[in-house]
């Protein structure tokens, strides 16, 4: 009886030695997944590459609109340098215009007057015209007012006058000239303006 069971366990062992081992749920698992789809390379590259492009395009967009920027903000800079270049003396030069009014007023009220101080005269006018050229040579361009029309921008009105002769709206008195600094004003004209007459009320 021993012999047999011995021969029995031998047996069993042969046996459970070749049966195969089944699988466990974990590998199970893994064999049922399918593998992913394999991508093709050119199509890849081909996405890539336009992805590039699109960037690149951008890039390209944004370095267009910087550059004009910057050369807005050089052209605004160049401009407003020669501005101030131009009119760096507007203070000094509104200083010396009423210096110019007193000398023309001395030589109309020394020439209504009968003296013998011709040579006076003509040293003072010598004085005027230099002066005149001076400030022509810094920019500073006297206004006609006289016959022009009333320009707000360029004439300041003191009043109006009845004036037949002339035009409504009409300069017809100026009690100071004014001047232009390029084309800036530097002083306005002091004038009177024309207006039309007034109906005779009786009339």
């Amino acid at each position: 009886m021993t012999k047999k069971s011995k021969k029995q366990d031998a047996t069993e062992l042969e046996t459970a030695a070749q049966a195969p081992e089944e699988p466990t749920a974990a590998e199970a698992e893994a064999e049922e997944v399918e593998p992913e789809a394999e991508v093709d390379p050119l199509t890849a590259l081909q996405n890539e590459v336009e992805a590039m492009r699109a960037e690149a395009g951008r890039n390209w967009d944004l370095y267009l609109r910087e550059r004009a920027d910057l050369e807005n903000v050089r052209k605004r800079n160049q401009r407003d340098k020669e501005d101030a270049i131009r009119f760096a003396n507007d203070r000094l030069l509104k200083e010396m215009v009423p210096v110019l009014d007193n000398l023309e007023r001395a030589i109309e009220h020394a020439g209504q007057e009968e003296t013998d101080n011709q040579s006076l005269l003509e040293g003072v006018n010598m004085t005027i015209n230099q002066f005149r050229k001076a400030l022509e040579d810094f920019g500073v361009k006297s206004i006609n007012a006289i016959g022009a029309e009333f320009d707000p921008n360029l004439h300041q009105a003191m009043g109006h006058v009845e004036s037949a002769e002339q035009a409504p709206n009409t300069v017809v008195t100026e009690f100071q000239k004014g001047y232009l600094l390029h084309d800036r004003l530097l002083r306005p004209s002091l004038v009177m303006v024309a207006k039309a007459p007034e109906a005779d009320t009786d009339e």
